[in-house]
């Protein structure tokens, strides 16, 4: 009995398999059309900091405040206004003075507070620098973009745009811009001098005068383009035996500025009483000011000897 009960489901189930298969079924409705689009509500948090910077936004706005300009965070390549930024400066500065208070230095916490807005100048001129460098190292790959484009047939703007959309970033950012900027009638030329002044390359600025004499006098353009990219790989190699050559110097300059301020906190961290009368005595103060004097004049002279024109 058991036997011929399994020889007919086995006997039915291929039936049923191919009747789901081949009898259409209605057809769904997508669930974002069934019912009204919700977004999540969003959390308390995310309201409260809405508030925070609408309000400081307004603040600013009224002052004509510009502590971070537009510009040097498009440069730094940050993604966040100028109200943003400044939160996380405080939010940042809040943070050292509590560090400052549990370790029980509250002068400590006083001097974070007040270098926030420095470290903030200083992070995105870091961030800026970085930017920079990865654009120049990709201007040997852009201008072969440039040239292949051209060699195709496509018109200059259109070579442009092509290698904007297949470079990375920062190049394909830059290209965009190029592109959108001529598009709404600005002269190609300054356009392209905008981002060789922007990325502060001097090597961008040839591609764009090679481009102007180009448009004025005629010529082969890709084959402009290819010595102007021979140049600038010969001009990258000395660029990286330069560097390699100052490397030893900049290692040198990093170890002696941090060593004075790891062992501080190596005598903070080992008997914390130790360095009490180098905050709170007046004479302390002064020698610490006049610490950071003395490391910032060395620091500054290092960086004029290992830093090469070229």
């Amino acid at each position: 009995m058991l036997i011929t009960i399994g020889a007919l489901l086995l006997l039915i189930a291929p039936i049923l398999l191919a009747a789901a298969i081949l009898i259409p079924g209605t057809p769904g409705i997508a669930l974002n059309r069934r019912r009204p689009f919700e977004s999540d509500p969003s959390s308390q948090l995310t309201r409260l900091t809405g508030i925070t910077v609408g309000a400081l936004d307004r603040f600013l706005a009224a002052r004509n405040v510009r502590l971070y300009n537009r510009d040097s965070l498009e440069n730094a390549g940050v993604r966040l206004s100028q109200t943003e930024f400044i939160i996380m400066v405080i939010a940042g500065g809040i943070v050292g003075a509590l560090v400052g208070l549990v370790i029980g230095v509250p002068i400590l916490s006083v001097l974070l507070v007040i270098l926030a807005p420095v470290v903030g100048h200083l992070v995105l001129g870091f961030l800026a620098g970085k930017r920079r460098a990865k654009f120049d190292q990709q201007l040997g790959d852009t201008l072969q973009l440039l040239a292949g484009g051209l060699r195709a047939g496509h018109s200059i703007l259109r070579a442009i745009d092509a290698a904007a959309a297949e470079s990375q970033s920062p190049t394909s950012e830059e290209m965009r811009r190029v592109i959108t900027e001529t598009s709404l009638g600005r002269d190609l030329l300054a356009s392209l001098t905008d981002t060789s002044e922007r990325m502060k390359n001097e090597d961008f600025v040839w591609i764009a005068q090679a481009i102007q004499i180009n448009r004025e006098v005629g010529g082969n353009l890709a084959e402009v383009l290819d010595q102007v990219n021979e140049t600038i790989r010969e001009r990258s190699e000395i660029k990286g035996h330069i560097k390699s050559l100052a490397a030893e110097g900049k290692f040198s300059a990093y170890i002696l500025i941090a060593m004075p301020i790891g062992i501080v906190v190596m005598l903070m961290m080992v008997n914390p009483g130790y360095m009490d009368p180098m905050f709170t005595h007046p004479l302390g103060w002064g020698m610490m000011a006049g610490s950071v004097i003395l490391m910032s004049i060395g620091s500054l002279w290092m960086r004029k000897i290992i830093d090469l024109k070229f």
